[in-house]
């Protein structure tokens, strides 16, 4: 069987855990919060929790690292499945797999210059022996 772990951040930032420097990076908000668009979430709930990256955050770049996930074998592969909404876009969105193991950040998935200002949904499948996070 398969067990999904849903995240909305409606109560929380559900275990994706920024890398805090000084600043606040990422700010969770929902649509009514006036910081500008989007002003609902991928379903059009205008009260619904996403992340936003603050307005500050032009230049650098900002992290969100997820809890461990345990290896996966032949029967449990992990799909994560999020959506996801650009404005400007200068720089790009990427996800990266940092196994147990490894010391670097390997770079599994990302996009640049499009679809702006729409919500967009991407589905990534990991097949990972150790231990890893996202």
């Amino acid at each position: 069987g398969s067990s999904w772990d849903k995240c909305d951040f409606e109560t929380n930032l559900c275990k994706a855990l920024p890398e805090f420097n000084l600043h606040p990076v990422w700010i969770r908000r929902n649509g009514q919060s006036g910081m500008g668009p989007p002003y609902s979430d991928h379903s059009g709930n205008e009260s619904a929790y996403f992340l936003s990256l603050s307005s500050e955050m032009q230049s650098s770049s900002a992290t969100l690292r997820t809890n461990v996930f345990l290896p996966t074998d032949e029967e449990h592969i992990c799909q994560i499945r999020f959506h996801y909404w650009v404005s400007q876009m200068s720089g790009a969105l990427m996800v990266g797999l940092q196994k147990h193991s490894e010391d670097t950040i390997t770079n599994i998935w990302q996009v640049s210059g499009e679809l702006r200002n729409q919500w967009n949904v991407n589905n990534i499948t990991i097949n990972s022996t150790e231990k890893y996070q996202v």
